[in-house]
């Protein structure tokens, strides 16, 4: 039977648009679902402040009546303006292992993409960096994390088949938290607060609320992200949407911020216990008891693994050493948490900076994500 592609265009199609991730891999022992209701948001243009400056449309692939695949077809116009592109994203995208179902997925993006001026497909990537991207093409049998792409190792084939090649590739360590710091490490980064006259700030909820701290840590994260692939720059309403979202679910004891004497923001380090065991529990529903497994992770009975959510550094200070202090405070609680390791989660091949910061760690490269491009 030939494949038929279907635009979604109601609610209970969008609902089988996300239960389609969760039915490819509900086996899959690697797999860390999406929660249902973050990606009921996530596609809504009411709910997602990216929509301020995305347009997006999602697509499905039956054969025989059989649901077998998913794309979700995306321009962002900011980051196009940014980078001086016409490029037409593809994300969410998951096939069963059928050549035909996969180009006809890409194929709708391409033509779509080319309708509104479009001259590149580029993807996985979602509306912006604060969306999972990348597809993984090395790491298959490792764990994934909340905030990254699972996928078969099918995938990243059937893309070199149909003539895509490498965009950019992202790499992710695994790391273990030391018993105790180097000397060398707690050395240096003593010296690096005499010597700039920096302040290590640990923050609290009344702290956050009263000196605007979630607005200045986003404002800090599009300045030190502002040269990453693809990034396009947060607007209010998308710093909003973090704000009210996120900053309320931290362990503030896993949040460091670093600061002048003056009192201004130049790094941030934000982690977390890893949620990856937990939303596999959950199955992706908060209800009935999803929200049970997730509470659990997070103060009752903490995993072994923590994930390096954001560490973003004021560009002026990226190569002054900053990032060390950010573990200086926060190795001391992580031990004292009793997490052994940690996921670094995706950072830029090339990106040497960040990844010289792991060297007291003893990181193991243990995944391997690709965007993939394509002209149209």
């Amino acid at each position: 039977m030939a494949i038929i592609i279907q635009k979604v265009s109601s609610k209970s199609e969008l609902k089988r648009f996300i239960r389609f991730n969760y039915e490819l891999y509900k086996d899959n022992p690697y797999s860390v679902p999406d929660l249902y209701d973050d990606m009921l948001n996530t596609f809504n243009p009411k709910k997602n402040a990216a929509f301020e400056f995305c347009e997006a449309e999602y697509f499905l692939a039956y054969r025989d009546k059989r649901l077998v695949g998913r794309v979700a077809a995306i321009i962002n116009h900011r980051a196009n303006d940014t980078w001086k592109a016409k490029e037409v994203r593809f994300g969410w995208i998951d096939f069963v292992d059928d050549l035909e179902v996969s180009a006809a997925l890409l194929k709708a993006v391409e033509e779509w993409g080319k309708k509104r001026g479009m001259t590149a497909i580029v993807g996985p990537l979602g509306f912006t960096d604060m969306d999972a991207e990348g597809m993984l093409i090395e790491g298959f049998d490792q764990l994934s994390t909340m905030a990254t792409i699972y996928n078969y190792p099918y995938y990243p084939q059937h893309m070199e088949r149909l003539g895509y090649e490498k965009a950019t590739d992202w790499v992710e360590f695994k790391l273990k938290v030391p018993d105790q710091l180097p000397e060398r490490f707690r050395r240096v980064a003593e010296i690096i607060l005499q010597k700039y006259k920096l302040k290590i700030v640990k923050l609290t909820r009344q702290e956050i609320k009263e000196k605007n701290y979630g607005q200045r840590i986003f404002e800090l994260i599009n300045e030190s992200y502002a040269p990453l692939y693809g990034f396009s720059k947060m607007t209010q309403g998308q710093i909003d949407q973090y704000v009210k979202t996120y900053l309320p679910l931290l362990d503030l004891r896993m949040v460091t911020a670093v600061e002048t004497e003056e009192g201004e923001l130049v790094a941030i380090g934000i982690s977390m216990a890893s949620m990856s065991e937990a939303l596999q529990k959950a199955k992706g529903r908060l209800l009935p008891f999803g929200w049970f497994h997730l509470l659990k992770s997070l103060y009752w009975k903490r995993p072994k693994t923590l994930d390096l959510l954001l560490v973003g550094v004021k560009p002026e200070y990226q190569s002054k050493g900053v990032n060390a202090l950010l573990f200086y405070d926060l190795v001391p609680v992580y031990q004292q948490m009793g997490f052994e390791y940690g996921e670094s989660n995706p950072e830029l091949e090339d990106n040497k900076k960040v990844q010289s910061q792991w060297s007291a760690f003893e990181p193991v490269l243990h995944k391997r994500r690709r965007a993939f491009r394509k002209d149209i």
